[in-house]
């Protein structure tokens, strides 16, 4: 088997197909909960806790000199990020939580009556007639 179809043969089982579609879907899951959160969230609760901006957030290790930039450990961005990811985790939780539970309810659910054999409805209709 030569690398190629190997490759091939990898690459169209479903398991890595359903894959990609869950990192494209989470990626952008990701974004819109990032703009969610840093244009949302975060100013209602920067207005909250006294007008602060979160993502200006930052101490400055090092003061800049004339055309250098200092040097800022920027802590907001860390705790908006973290905002970002307790979202995605919980909703990432509940959507597993709904899939456990409609999983569980199918599996609860009792099979359908087995339909009876041919001897079974020839006996019903040998029945039916002799009752007429």
């Amino acid at each position: 088997m030569s690398l190629i179809s190997e490759f091939k043969q990898f690459a169209m089982r479903g398991n890595v197909v359903d894959l990609a579609v869950g990192v494209v879907i989470g990626a952008a899951f990701g974004k819109i909960v990032s703009a969610l959160v840093s244009g949302i969230i975060m100013p209602v609760v920067g207005v909250l806790v006294g007008g602060v901006n979160f993502a200006d957030l930052a101490i400055t290790l090092k003061r800049g000199a004339e055309g250098v930039e200092p040097v800022l450990l920027q802590y907001g961005l860390f705790v908006q990020s973290t905002v970002d990811f307790v979202i995605i985790a919980f909703a990432i939780f509940i959507a597993i939580k709904l899939m456990n539970k409609m999983q569980r309810k199918q599996e609860q659910a009792p099979p359908a009556p087995a339909a009876p054999s041919a001897e079974v409805q020839l006996l019903t209709e040998i029945r039916d007639a002799l009752k007429k």
